[in-house]
């Protein structure tokens, strides 16, 4: 008996699809206001800005030492439990800050720990859940179940930070931390209960280690795939020190402060969401090159920060870019969910996280000494120059411009040819070849087959 719920949702956005955008709903209203609390409890402690600094380093640490091994646990283990636990020690660990900082003022080590934990738990939680996402939409439809999660997610992600801020400030940030506690444990109860009867059960392996060398020759046998995670291990790490480094400096020196920023910064959240509304009803038919070109923009907010631009215009710009980095976002998933085989989806995703954080702290700590070194201005020009050359050589790969969308009538008449039948005309356009053998989706549903975010 179908629910009359079940009967309002789109055939694409199955039980499953629901519960996992539910969840990530859930997680980014606590987690963007639990940022904001962290860095004041550290500053109401006592601490510095290099205190906050070495807090989020915690974090980010082991984010990049176990994210390989999350995802091959990740392809080994049924995802959903991994995410499970992993929501569990983020709900534990953020209840332990919770209670430090609402008790008295905990010392650095121990929010530093804290936050490791915490990195620990993504490191797992990252690849699984971008797995079983992927494989849990089927069909044409894909890309617009990628748009509306990302869409909710950001969404999600900039009212948490805005009510964060709000909530520190009436209520201090250990309480905060204790809302971020509370929502991991009940974005953990509703991924509990994924449906993944119908998962055939994955065959044992030879060992962790040989999982990821299968999820390694995976990700570089695929030009296109390489080419771009090594685009962004550049892109992220410059963008990141722009923004994280530059951004309030120069909001404090040239644009009036905290608020000139924090409105930039929620002009860019806006962007993200209009990228996703965009790319709902958008469907480019060569992805990656769609999605390449609107890499470019992501340059605009570094150099508007060099010349400096006031505030309505650095505003707009980051307005523009984060409409292009949501195309880019849902055109790269799309990719990914059309090309990746189900069962090594998790590894794949993790050297793609891996590749794409590896260099942020590197970049981040180089800020300042290139400030010292070339100035503010020529750095920040020099990080949209990064963006803009990376970004036009990976276009040089033939699989970048050539990657087409697959359609559902392509895969029908492949897979019903007679033997000895002349070949469906490949997706990506000679003289680039496909694999012999392409993942098909085996599920006729939107619950397909399990296999980023959340």
């Amino acid at each position: 008996m179908t629910t009359p719920a079940a009967e309002r949702r789109p055939a694409w956005a199955g039980r499953n699809y629901s519960l996992l955008t539910a969840a990530a709903i859930v997680t980014n209203l606590g987690s963007h206001g639990a940022l904001i609390a962290a860095a004041f409890a550290v500053l109401d402690s006592g601490g510095d800005g290099g205190d906050v600094g070495l807090v989020a380093a915690a974090r980010t640490l082991p984010l990049v030492l176990f994210l390989l091994i999350g995802g091959a646990v990740a392809d080994r283990l049924p995802r959903h439990h991994v995410m499970v636990a992993a929501n569990a020690l983020n709900c534990l660990s953020q209840a332990a800050f919770a209670v430090l900082v609402i008790s008295g003022t905990p010392p650095l080590w121990s929010m530093m720990l804290l936050t490791a934990l915490g990195g620990t738990g993504q490191a797992f939680f990252g690849p699984a859940a971008e797995g079983m996402l992927m494989s849990t939409v089927s069909g044409e439809q894909a890309g617009r179940a990628f748009a509306l999660y990302r869409m909710a997610m950001q969404g999600a992600g900039l009212g948490g930070a805005a009510l964060g801020g709000l909530l520190v400030a009436a209520i201090g940030p250990g309480w905060v931390l204790a809302v971020d506690a509370v929502a991991f444990a009940v974005a953990g109860s509703l991924r509990s209960f994924l449906d993944v009867s119908h998962i055939p059960v994955r065959a044992p392996g030879g060992g962790l280690l040989s999982d990821l060398r299968e999820g390694w020759q995976e990700f570089i046998g695929r030009p296109w795939l390489w080419a771009i995670v090594a685009q962004f291990s550049v892109v992220v790490a410059v963008v990141g020190a722009a923004e994280a480094v530059f951004g309030p400096l120069v909001a404090r020196d040239e644009l009036g402060g905290a608020g000139p920023w924090g409105l930039a910064l929620g002009a860019f959240g806006a962007g993200t969401v209009g990228g996703a509304f965009l790319m709902m009803r958008w469907k480019p038919r060569r992805l990656l090159l769609a999605g390449t070109l609107c890499v470019f923009p992501l340059a605009a907010p570094s150099a508007a920060l060099a010349v400096p631009l006031p505030v309505w215009g650095l505003a707009a710009v980051m307005f523009v870019s984060g409409v292009a980095i949501e195309v880019f976002g849902v055109s790269w998933m799309t990719a990914m969910h059309q090309e990746i085989p189900e069962e090594k989806l998790s590894r794949v995703a993790a050297y793609d996280w891996f590749g794409s954080v590896a260099m942020v702290p590197l970049a981040t700590a180089l800020a300042g000494p290139a400030e010292l070194a070339f100035g503010r201005s020529a750095s920040l020009w020099g990080c949209a120059a990064l963006v803009v050359v990376v970004t036009a050589l990976v276009l040089f790969v033939p699989d970048v411009r050539n990657l087409t969308r697959r359609t559902a009538s392509k895969e029908i008449a492949k897979a019903a040819a007679p033997v000895g039948a002349p070949p469906v005309k490949p997706l990506i356009e000679p003289p680039v070849e496909l694999p012999a053998e392409l993942p098909v989706d085996p599920s006729a549903d939107a619950e397909g087959p399990v296999g980023r975010l959340g």
